[in-house]
Formats: structure tokens, sequence, C-alpha cells
């Protein structure tokens, strides 16, 4: 290594005790935390979690381009993500190298824009049927509606399951799997699964549970040999170009897993920060159901009116602004190398926070406020190209990222057509909860207000 860019320090946070350094921070409130590292050393600093643990914070799109993109060969999934393989196995979100680009060739066709538009349809009619048992004045936990149907969504747009189907196959496992994952992620010293403790009893079961069901849906699909145009209809009819081999079953499973968990729990998420959102914005409540009765009126919402929804879409773009809720990006260095400048050695972690980077002043003005109009003009091209990454980027940017948006906005624009949403208690008290994904604390209790379809506010 040259001697030049070893006189580049990366600066160090004090205040570390000496045995945990600043685990017990960064645990308490990683956004806060986050945050106040990257408003006090800038675009890069360096701190311990635990004796061993060294990682380093990034707030410049500059250098978390390098590390997603120019020399991410450099770099592995971290520790914490390496976690879920004992979940997930390996599919896209845990596996690594050419594994990880030999699946991601063979499932891209699933994602092509072709397929995406042909799910509109079921994002839609799952909606509206789950809505039906909703009326004016009801008080409804909303955090677990927008689970329930994007729950329903991924299960039909998966294994063509009717909503009904999909819930009682696959959803407490799911739940209980996720609870499960994110006690092991924070865990420090994570036990072996061999070791017989109630809580890798109970994660053993789960994931047996999601086995039996997964493995038994592809078994049959393969018995059956239909061809369905869902999800894993595309993935069973998968040919690598260069040997003409498919999936086993297994890979299937992996693949399948890590989708269905990437493709619920953080759509849902960003739809009930959405929600809560507009609930404290009339202003822009307003301005949303002005379009929507302007484009949609009293009709049924059709996938031709998707791209006409200009400032749905710009609402979407503001609340995954403001709560992404993949917040944090790691990596784990894999092999010496230089970023910028400094000098990155393999086994430390690189963290890159969403959250923190998109409230960054130096790129959105007014970066606290709720503000969608923002985003017209083309805004997110003047923009640095990591300044503004809710799905990630490089090689492992989100698959689903185009089939998520999509959702997001026929959601959105399937309820504000029908409803307002009233937030019942004081703002004040929801928080953002990092787990796996960023959730609202302690859920959305809110109350239903009906509209006229098509009647201007």
């Amino acid at each position: 290594m040259d001697d030049a860019f070893n006189q580049k320090k990366i600066p160090l946070a004090p205040n570390g005790s000496y045995f945990t350094g600043h685990l017990n921070d960064f645990q308490r409130n990683p956004l806060r935390f986050m945050q106040t590292l990257a408003s006090k050393y800038g675009h890069i600093v360096r701190f311990r979690l635990g004796p061993l643990h060294k990682v380093i914070l990034l707030s410049d799109p500059e250098l978390i381009k390098e590390v997603l993109v120019t020399k991410q060969k450099c770099f592995i999934k971290s520790r914490e993500v390496q976690s879920l393989k004992t979940l997930v196995g390996e599919g896209l979100l845990t596996s690594e190298k050419d594994m990880h680009m030999q699946q991601r060739r063979l499932i891209q066709p699933a994602f092509k824009k072709t397929h995406i538009n042909a799910y509109a349809q079921d994002m839609i009619d799952l909606t509206e049927e789950y809505m039906s048992k909703w009326n004016d004045g009801m008080e409804t936990e909303i955090t677990k509606d927008m689970l329930d149907i994007t729950l329903g969504i991924i299960s039909k747009t998966m294994f063509s399951m009717d909503f009904k189907e999909g819930h009682e196959l696959l959803g407490d496992s799911v739940e209980n799997g996720m609870k499960l994952a994110i006690k092991r992620m924070r865990s420090i010293l994570p036990l072996p699964l061999w070791v017989p403790s109630k809580t890798n009893r109970e994660y053993k079961q789960v994931a047996q549970a999601l086995d039996q069901v997964l493995f038994s849906i592809i078994g049959n699909r393969r018995q059956n040999d239909s061809h369905k145009e869902d999800l894993l209809g595309i993935l069973m009819n998968a040919r690598d170009d260069e040997h003409g081999t498919g999936m086993t079953d297994q890979q299937l499973r992996d693949e399948l897993m890590t989708i269905f968990l990437a493709g619920h729990e953080t759509t849902a998420n960003a739809l009930s920060w959405t929600i809560f959102l507009l609930s404290q914005h009339p202003e822009v409540e307003e301005e949303l159901h002005n379009e929507i009765d302007s484009v949609i009126g009293s009709e049924s919402l059709k996938l031709e009116h998707f791209q006409r929804l200009s400032y749905t879409q710009n609402v979407i773009w503001e609340s995954l602004r403001l709560f992404p809720p993949a917040y944090v990006i790691g990596r784990q260095v894999d092999e010496d190398v230089e970023i910028g400048g400094y000098l990155f050695k393999k086994g430390e972690t690189v963290l890159m926070s969403q959250f923190v980077i998109h409230r960054l002043p130096d790129y959105f003005e007014d970066p606290e406020d709720f503000r969608p109009a923002r985003f017209e003009n083309n805004f997110m091209k003047t923009l640095p190209t990591y300044a503004y990454f809710p799905f990630g980027g490089g090689p492992r940017v989100c698959i689903g990222n185009h089939f998520a948006f999509m959702e997001m906005v026929l959601v959105l624009a399937c309820i504000a057509q029908r409803y307002r949403l009233r937030l019942i208690g004081h703002h004040e008290t929801i928080k953002p909860q990092p787990l796996i994904t960023l959730r609202p604390k302690p859920g959305l209790k809110m109350k239903l207000e009906k509209r006229e379809l098509g009647v201007r506010d």
C-alpha cells in the first residue's frame, strides 16, 4: 500500500467507553446517533461497537458511490445481513460475488416492465377487496392494514394465491420470522443455532414452518407443470444463458423467501409513513385528493392512470426521502481498499444511511419539511446519484424497486380516492423504530373519513 493515503486519517468519534465503544449510544437511538456524527464530522467518521468491531459512517454521495459501484467488489454484505442467512438462505439479499450475479441474471426477467404492469390490476383489486370491510368513522390500525394488504399482494403476484389463502399459509410464520431475525441481528454475539436456547428453538421452528410451506408450493407446481405467469412461474422457467440450467428447489425457496420478506414489510412501512405524513399535512392531502379526483374521478383505478398520477408519485418519493424503510446500508470490507483517499481495512464495517443523507440541507432545502412538490421538474436528476437512494444502488440495487413503487402509488391512490385518514392521539408520540426496516412506533391508530368519489375537496 502507498504511504500517501495512509496520511489521510479517518476522524475517530471520541467519548466511547473502553470496552463497549459507542455501542450503548448506537443501540439506544441509531438514527439520532448517526445524524449527530454526520452533523459533527461531515462525510466520514469512524466509531466502535464493542471492543473490536470498527465501523465507518459515510455521509458523502461520492464516497458512497465508490463503495456501492466503483469498488463494490472489495465489499460484502454486513455481518447483520449475513446473520439472516439462517432464515432466508442464499437469496439475492445475502449471496455474494459470482453467485449473486448469476442469481440476479436469472431473476431479472421476473421484474421486466411487462410483468410488473401485468400485476397492477392484482394490486388494485386486492386493495379494494381489503377496503370493502372499511366504513365511515371506523377506527383501524393502519400499520397492520398495510402489512395485510402487501402480504395479500405478494401472495397473489408470487403464488397466485387469494387473500385468505396467503394469510393462512404465510402470515404468522413470516411475522414471527421477522421478529426473531431482528432479535438475532441486534445481538452482539448471537448464539450458534446448535445451542438449544429458547430463542434458537423458536427460530428453527419458524424456519421449518416456512420451509414446509414453500417447498410444498414449489413441489406442487413442479408436479402439476402449470405455466402460471406469477413470479414463481417465471422463476421456475428461468434458465442460465451459459449452461441452460434452472434453479434448484433450494434456490427457489431462498429467492422466494427473500422476495417475500423484502417485498412485504418494506412496502407496508413506506405506505404507513406516507399515510401518517398526509394526516399531518392537510394542504398536501388536499392536493393529492384533487389530482386523484381529476385523473380518476369516480371510475375504478386502472394501470393507465398510473403515469398521470404525478403528484401522487411525488408524495411517495418525498415519504421515502423522510422515512426510507431501508434506512441504512451496511457493507463489510472484504479486502483493504482506498476510498476517497482513506484506507478501509479488511473486516471493518461501512454504514451508509439513507435516513441521514436524505435529510442533509446540502441537497434538500428545508429537509425536515414534507414537501412533495420538491420532486417536480426532474428534481432527482439535479442531485448527486447517492444523495437520494431509497432503493439502494449499484449491482445490488433493489431488484423489485419498480414493482414496489408502482404498488405504493396504486395502493395509496385506491385509499385516497375513498378515504381521508385521521391520526388518533398526538403525532409527537409516533417515532421511527429502526428494526430491519423503519417502522412507525407504536403503530398508527387512525380514523377513516369517507370521501365522495370524484368530488373535489
